[in-house]
């Protein structure tokens, strides 16, 4: 008959440790391992599966002498039911690990916000823009998105969420805002879902059910009233000569503002037969170098300016801070000066020197296009040759060049017939 119980308080307490481990058995296969340095362990050995196991109940005095036997019985019981106690002891730990992790991600979830996502999002595309974009994009997502979803965790934002956040913007009557915002949602949520922040992309095929925005139309003058802008300019003597100068010098070249107002002296090189402008492509609308030959009249623009900024730094600076570029309003100011307000926007003159460029049936649509920075063609061809119809493109702008002086000096209206003959 086996013995159950034989060890006492007394006799666990008295236990010293010895030179090498060694165990008092308690019965029913469990004993009180001692270990040299004092420890006393409480273990049991059973066999499972036809396999020898140890499993230990906890060190003493911890887990007392009554409280190691009912752990036994428990033990014991479940072997009897089949059950693998490590086995089951083992699970535990895994249930419970797993249930922390759970929790720990669940807790990560909800600290997820769409604010913080899309601030990331913000963070690692925002170098590639230009600062006046860097602003909008910010300033639309703070006053039309976080209001609504900016503390909603990003992955339980749903699209009729997203939905009715784009709805307010469209009852207001803003479409392009709404376009524009919803463009923005949609890459945010891409790259959550690429981090693994998201399931599912909710913002995702959402403009075929809201208004198209139309396009739009930057006021511009008509070339008819171009030789009577130009003789206004010409007479004008209330004006800084170094914004008259820029305004001229956006005539003849009509690239975009923001490149004219950053224009820098090293991006030119004028002292050779082809001068060139090399607009740098972080200042560039599609991020890409962008070459503009320059006329013997925009050369000579630039020669004049020389006397005013030159030779490094900007090209068009502010008239009372030089190390500043020209202000956003500066040239717009002076059209409205002139009796334009309302009817005529800088950006216009790209409209105007397009339509004249396109209508005198002498330059290739590709090269009229180029030279408005419009991209044309694939993006390797882009990539491969962004210098796309150089040669062409100066004769146009020669050709350009003649045509508004030739204005200046007649003062009247040409027909579409005689542009053409203009050479």
């Amino acid at each position: 008959m086996r013995l159950t119980n034989k060890l006492t308080e007394l006799t666990v307490k008295k236990a010293n440790p010895k030179e090498k481990q060694y165990k008092l058995a308690d019965g029913e296969g469990m004993y009180l391992r001692v270990y040299p340095n004092g420890s006393k362990y409480w273990q049991l050995k059973y066999r499972f599966d036809g396999k020898h196991k140890t499993l230990s109940f906890g060190v003493w005095p911890e887990v007392g002498i009554s409280e190691a036997r009912e752990k036994r019985f428990e033990a014991r019981k479940k072997i009897k039911q089949g059950i693998d106690p490590i086995q089951e002891k083992q699970q535990i730990i895994i249930d419970q690990n797993e249930q922390e992790l759970e929790k720990e991600r669940e807790e990560q979830r909800k600290s997820d916000t769409l604010k913080k996502v899309a601030e990331e999002w913000y963070q690692r595309q925002s170098p590639g823009w230009t600062e006046k974009h860097n602003q909008v994009v910010l300033n639309s997502l703070k006053n039309h998105v976080f209001t609504d979803l900016g503390e909603v965790p990003v992955s339980e934002i749903t699209k009729q969420d997203v939905i009715s956040t784009l709805r307010k913007l469209e009852a207001e009557g803003l479409h392009e805002t709404c376009y524009r915002v919803r463009q923005r949602l949609e890459a945010i949520f891409e790259y959550a879902e690429i981090g693994e922040y998201c399931n599912g992309n909710p913002a995702r095929g959402l403009q075929k059910i809201f208004t198209k925005p139309q396009p739009k139309n930057h006021a511009s003058l008509p070339i008819s009233e171009l030789p009577v802008f130009l003789k206004k300019m010409d007479e004008d003597i209330g004006t800084f000569p170094t914004t008259k100068l820029a305004m001229r010098f956006m005539i003849h070249v009509f690239v975009r503002t923001h490149s004219l107002r950053h224009a820098m002296w090293n991006d030119f090189d004028l002292d050779c037969d082809k001068p060139l402008w090399i607009i740098p492509n972080y200042d560039m609308k599609n991020r890409l170098d962008f070459h503009v030959p320059l006329s013997y009249q925009a050369v000579e623009i630039l020669r004049s300016m020389k006397q005013f900024s030159g030779p490094d730094g900007y090209v068009f600076p502010q008239v009372r801070k030089p190390k500043k570029a020209m202000s956003e309003n500066t040239l717009l100011y002076y059209s409205n000066r002139l009796g334009y307000a309302g009817r005529n926007t800088i950006h216009g003159f790209r409209t105007v020197a397009s339509t004249a460029l396109h209508e005198s049936g002498k330059w290739n649509h590709d090269a009229v296009e180029l030279q408005m920075s419009h991209l044309v063609g694939t993006k390797v061809s882009r990539a491969y040759n962004r210098a796309e119809h150089l040669k062409e493109r100066r004769k146009m702008l020669e050709w350009w060049s003649n045509y508004i002086e030739s204005l200046m000096v007649k003062g009247d209206v040409i027909s579409i017939d005689e542009r053409r003959s203009v050479v």
